[in-house]
């Protein structure tokens, strides 16, 4: 067999152990051949491509980022099925691995439903997939996010200011309702519950009467009360979702106004998406890498590894495209009681 792999969408912690997970035993158990695509379906559509041995992988799953590139590229925009189908066969290639998160399994699922012998890999640092328990970016997501949180307090609390964090959550809030978790924040805004300023400003002027620095944790996603959608001011992106990023920026002024606190901000951005990955996701990526290739050898087209419990098993792209994973009233009920 020629396996082709490749990696789309946002780039995250894990990526590069997948893959040498994936090729070192494809390479040791069935003997089989791999072509890397280069930046994601773009490769794909524009030939891009190129053998990728064993040796390319060695000591790979302690790199960030991906040795393959990634982008946002829509394949059904650039000739969809056909036009991958045709580059499969230029390459004699007889199977596709990959390695997204929402928009690139939502497509991966596609070229299934058209025939073509596709096998997805969940990788999302949101951990936003429903048919899975963990993506792996997740907990170095988090991890960055809550040291980030950490050395923000100590500025805070030394100019008795509020700081407003943003950090990552386009539709969920699991990032921040974590971080803020474990950094212990004063408040955690996230999308799938609507938050007045009001309370949020109560929350502050609680934390600050004990003598505390106020921190707000926000995901990007968050909608307050009485707003109707998301803020996002950069246009669209290649699946013609909303570039989000920015309610850190809009609430911290408001709070200032309300409650006479110098409140500033910070955007933790692509940090969350960069360095080395935590050891739980080494693991967990190296062990989807692995899990992948047994579902190519046993031909479970159209179907995504996914983490149940400690257990890694195979589940159908449309469960895990069909609904988000979102963060229960309960959980964030259970936080809300350290707000403030």
């Amino acid at each position: 067999m020629s396996i082709g792999i490749l990696t789309s969408g946002g780039d995250c912690p894990g990526l590069n152990a997948v893959i040498r997970g994936a090729v070192i035993k494809g390479d040791r158990i069935y003997q089989e051949r791999f072509i890397g695509i280069r930046d994601g379906w773009r490769g794909i559509v524009e030939d891009d491509v190129a053998d990728l041995p064993r040796h390319e992988v060695r000591g790979l799953s302690r790199q960030g980022g991906t040795i393959l590139g990634t982008s946002r590229t829509n394949p059904f925009e650039h000739g969809g099925s056909e036009r991958v189908r045709e580059v499969m066969q230029r390459h004699s290639m007889d199977a596709l691995i990959a390695i997204g998160g929402e928009g690139t399994l939502t497509a991966a699922r596609r070229l299934s439903d058209d025939g073509l012998p596709v096998v997805g890999v969940p990788k999302t640092i949101d951990n936003d997939l429903s048919a899975t328990d963990y993506t792996f970016g997740f907990d170095t997501a988090v991890a960055i996010a809550t040291e980030s949180i950490d050395r923000l307090r100590t500025t805070a609390e030394s100019h008795h200011r509020c700081m407003v964090v943003e950090v990552m959550g386009r539709h969920v809030g699991w990032i921040a309702l974590h971080a803020g978790l474990a950094s212990g924040a004063h408040a955690v805004l996230v999308p799938e519950i609507p938050v007045s300023l009001v309370q949020v400003c109560q929350w502050v002027r609680s934390a600050q009467s004990r003598g505390r620095a106020p921190v707000v944790v926000v995901a990007e996603g968050f909608i307050p009360e009485g707003e109707e959608r998301a803020t996002a001011s950069r246009g669209l992106d290649a699946f013609g979702r909303p570039r989000l990023g920015g309610i850190g920026e809009t609430l911290a002024p408001l709070i200032e106004e309300q409650t006479g606190i110098e409140t500033r901000t910070a955007r933790l951005g692509h940090l969350q998406r960069g360095g080395v990955p935590t050891a739980y996701d080494r693991v967990l990526a190296t062990r989807f890498g692995a899990a992948a290739i047994d579902a190519v050898i046993e031909k479970r087209w159209g179907s995504m590894v996914s983490l149940s419990g400690e257990s890694i098993v195979h589940v159908d792209l449309h469960a895990a495209t069909t609904v988000l994973k979102t963060v229960p009233r309960e959980r964030w009920d259970e936080a809300a009681i350290l707000f403030g």
